[in-house]
């Protein structure tokens, strides 16, 4: 089996073992979707179905229309709100000004809306608009009972959509803490929370908070403990101007999960992946211990017995003239390398008062291109061999050398050793206290549980809904291939092996054939470039038998022919393939300067 059969063998394997996994996947999914849609009704998941016997049958088939269902929180829960009602009822507007700032801008004054997106593919959705740009927003709603984190995880999830995109400005949720001093009416920046977490972004700066207040056990003062930065790039969920589902959650372990759209985008341990770290180290640097004046870190010094040698010249340079070189003969001193283009006009705009006097552009020197060179010679310049540079002593090891020095350790006056940071001060309400210079933030279907399943199924019931109308309100192959790629990464591979496994086959068996015959001489475009002299297969076969005939003699050893003879033989052939030669160059000469009117201008001016 040749190589082109092995290779389009194993490349049909290769896209059979593909199509195999793909269905394989593609029958998991359409399991998952049937349990999905078999938990709601029919009639509530679609709506205007055209009869079969009404039908056209030249009519296309027509995506599904989602109808939408506001969910129901079932489980254990301490907060849901869908917006459904279409009222702020349960919400609280803050009526505080924000401290430290000018007093135009410190109120909370920002606008805030229940509505419908504004190119909603769900209708009957609503949700919490922030509307305003470039002002303070802050609203809040207490929890139906304060979560209190003991034995149980805690969840929190909402969605999100940047309406009309994000230049400046964050999206994020507080937890705030329990407090019988907490007061809604008075929320604002410097309000104690709990949890903080979600999306914030400004310029190029992607970012999805999550951040806890930790009190110290020792001096009861609370410090901002922020996790790690997510290694997954985010820039997707702030632009695609879709609705995004948010969810952190929080184990009593200590493990936390980090998810958008319920894929994990972060995760950690609280006493391993905060900055700074939960519990401060055991021992500090001694801030009063300071190095020692006499203390020497240098490894390495100079020779202190190394003398320079008398013979060292620190002022010979480094290149001198070559005294063997010898000018070229035919070196014209007198010429210079440049002179002034002779065929140069000067513009018709050129102004003397503003431009100065025009001086034609300089170009080599014609008369210097059949010289070895022009204008005065100078001997070039080599390496010295007497160049040393500057002496400096050669460098030993410091017999005082004592390392780097380093402040000693203490004990740490301030440490402690928290091994349950998950036991968090308790939360009663949840708020959003932002800014930001993008309007049209679309929140919604805020829940907190500490069940996971419950979750699960809260967001099934409502941002999987919205999933399923944005993905039904796509147009063309393309983007649904995208799509579904952005979600299952894997497919990528599926593309680029459907479309590489043809065009490999194309180019296998259309572009692996003969070798190309050279082009004639009328084929070449029309150039002023030199060509090469071509020669169609009729002269290349006639120029081979020739020379055949030339050989034959030589090889046969024919003894009649006297060296005589045979060498005016050989001449009047020679003779002959100079003149064929000859009149083959004309003709392609006359074809070029046919086709090229610069070459017949130039032609004649030669």
């Amino acid at each position: 089996m040749d190589l082109k059969a092995q290779l389009c063998v194993l490349l049909l394997a290769l896209g059979l073992c593909v199509t195999l996994h793909v269905r394989a996947q593609e029958d998991d999914m359409d399991v998952d979707v049937e349990d999905d849609v078999g938990n709601l009704e029919d009639d509530e998941l679609l709506d205007g179905e055209i009869d079969e016997e009404e039908k056209p049958a030249h009519a296309p088939a027509s995506a599904p229309t989602v109808t939408y269902k506001a969910p129901e929180p079932k489980g254990e829960h301490f907060f849901a709100e869908s917006f459904d009602k279409g009222t702020l009822e349960g919400w609280v507007l803050s009526q505080a000004k924000k401290e430290g700032i000018d007093e135009e801008i410190a109120k909370y004054d920002g606008k805030w809306e229940v509505e419908e997106m504004k190119e909603t593919k769900l209708p009957g959705d609503k949700g919490l608009v922030l509307k305003s740009r470039a002002k303070h927003h802050a609203i809040s709603a207490l929890l139906l009972r304060p979560f209190t984190f003991d034995t149980k995880p805690l969840i929190v999830q909402y969605e999100v959509n940047f309406q009309t995109g994000i230049d400046c400005g964050g999206a994020y949720v507080k937890l705030l803490s329990q407090s019988p001093d907490l007061d809604l009416d008075e929320f604002v920046d410097k309000t104690p929370y709990t949890i903080m977490f979600g999306p914030d972004k400004c310029g190029e700066d992607y970012k999805l908070h999550f951040i806890f207040r930790h009190k110290n056990p020792k001096t009861g003062e609370f410090e901002e403990k922020h996790a790690k930065k997510p290694e997954s790039d985010l820039r997707t969920y702030y632009t695609d101007k879709k609705t995004h589902l948010y969810t952190l959650v929080l184990n009593p372990d200590n493990s936390f999960e980090i998810l958008i759209d319920q894929t994990v985008v972060n995760s950690g341990n609280l006493l391993s992946d905060m900055t700074p770290p939960v519990n401060p180290p055991a021992e500090i640097e001694d801030p009063d211990d300071h190095k020692p004046e006499d203390w020497d870190e240098r490894p390495k010094i100079q020779d202190p017995d190394a003398v320079k040698p008398e013979d060292w010249d620190e002022d010979a340079p480094s290149k001198i003239p070559d005294e063997d070189a010898v000018k070229p003969d035919g070196w014209l001193d007198d010429e210079p390398e440049y002179i002034a283009d002779p065929d140069a006009i000067k513009p018709e705009d050129w102004d003397e008062d503003m431009d100065g006097e025009w001086e034609a552009p300089q170009v080599p020197n014609p008369a210097c291109e059949s010289a070895p060179g022009c204008g005065k010679w100078e001997r070039p310049t080599i390496d010295n061999p007497n160049y040393k540079g500057k002496w400096k002593a050669p460098m030993i090891d410091n017999p005082n050398y004592q390392g780097v020095w380093k402040p000693r350790k203490i004990p740490n006056p301030d440490f402690f050793e928290d091994l349950h940071p998950f036991r968090m001060t308790p939360v009663s309400a949840v708020g959003l206290e932002l800014w930001s210079m993008s309007s049209d933030i679309f929140f919604d279907n805020f829940f907190i549980t500490s069940d996971r399943n419950t979750a699960e199924r809260w967001a099934d019931e409502g941002w999987g809904l919205k999933k399923a109308a944005e993905g039904a309100a796509e147009s063309g192959l393309i983007p649904q291939m995208i799509s579904a790629a952005e979600e299952r990464p894997w497919l990528w591979v599926v593309y680029v092996l459907t479309v590489a496994l043809p065009l490999v086959l194309v180019i296998v068996f259309c572009c692996t054939g003969k070798k190309k015959p050279a082009p004639s001489a009328a084929e070449y475009k029309k150039t002023d470039e030199p060509q090469p002299d071509v020669k169609d297969e009729a002269e290349e076969e006639k120029d081979e038998e020739e020379e055949a005939k030339a050989e034959e003699p030589e090889e046969k050893g024919d003894a009649e022919d006297s060296p005589a003879e045979a060498a005016a033989e050989e001449e009047e052939e020679v003779e002959k393939k100079e003149e064929e030669e000859d009149k083959l160059d004309e003709k392609q000469e006359d074809e070029l300067l046919r086709r090229s009117p610069r070459s017949k201008a130039r032609a004649r001016k030669d």
